[in-house]
């Protein structure tokens, strides 16, 4: 198969995912780029953060529109995030690739976990609070700046979780969070010698982009909880995957 589709396959499948669940779909790009497109970890990360950056903001205008979207929150989250992502991606430049895999294998893990987990049926919104939102965004920026990932995975379950949003507006806040936590990381890494093949990256955002919008529409058409269960257990293989190799 070649490079190109299998490009374009991929993007297609991750951009599908971040649409459909307001995140997760970005953990995919890495291991994706680095065992099927044959980037380096520190390459792939980079590469992934203009991925999910131009996903992320498709996606996000599409759940904007359905108003989906809670402004004043998202702000908090992206705002307490922008400076941990930069010195995360500037400290992951150095860090060996054997570390790299490994501590993206675990996040892997986490966020499979987290996805498995069923959510609290009598969960109620609750008040903003500044300092536990600006908590949440700050680890969520330097999640996305150290692995190159968008941090949604994390950014859902921390917007029911700690501030009580209903799942519908949790996936589209999420956004917000993600495409500014990806600019600031992809900032930081800009002045880095990392090749960029654009060759691979363009074709791979152009079919995540086209699938983020498509899902949007799956999201309305087939259950949260199915949709979670099933990329929770494609992430869980991933990690294993990933794992193995950091060990070798």
């Amino acid at each position: 198969m070649s490079v190109l589709l299998l490009a374009l396959i991929a993007g297609a499948v991750i951009g599908l995912a971040l649409g459909a669940l307001g995140g997760g779909g970005s953990v995919l790009a890495v291991p994706a780029l680095i065992y099927l497109l044959g980037f380096t970890p520190a390459a792939a990360a980079t590469a992934s953060l203009i991925i999910v950056t131009a996903t992320s903001a498709t996606a996000l205008y599409t759940h904007a529109t359905s108003g989906n979207v809670r402004w004043k929150t998202g702000a908090l989250f992206a705002a307490a995030g922008v400076v941990p992502a930069i010195v995360a991606a500037t400290l992951a430049a150095r860090l060996p690739e054997a570390v790299l895999t490994a501590a993206f294998a675990a996040i892997a893990a986490l966020a499979a976990l987290r996805m498995l987990k069923p959510p609290d049926p009598d969960q109620q919104p609750r008040p903003v609070r500044p300092a536990r939102a600006a908590g949440a965004g700050a680890g969520l920026g330097a999640v996305t700046g150290f692995l190159g990932v968008g941090g949604g995975f994390l950014a859902v379950p921390a917007l029911v979780s700690v501030l009580g949003l209903r799942m519908r507006a949790a996936v589209g806040t999420s956004l917000l969070v993600i495409t500014v936590n990806s600019l600031a990381a992809l900032a930081a890494r800009a002045g880095t010698s990392t090749p960029l093949h654009w060759a691979v990256i363009a074709p791979f955002t152009g079919a995540a982009i086209l699938g983020a919008w498509d899902g949007k529409r799956l999201a309305s058409k087939v259950s949260g909880p199915a949709l979670q269960r099933i990329f929770a257990i494609m992430l869980l293989a991933v990690a294993a995957l990933m794992f193995t190799d950091a060990l070798h």
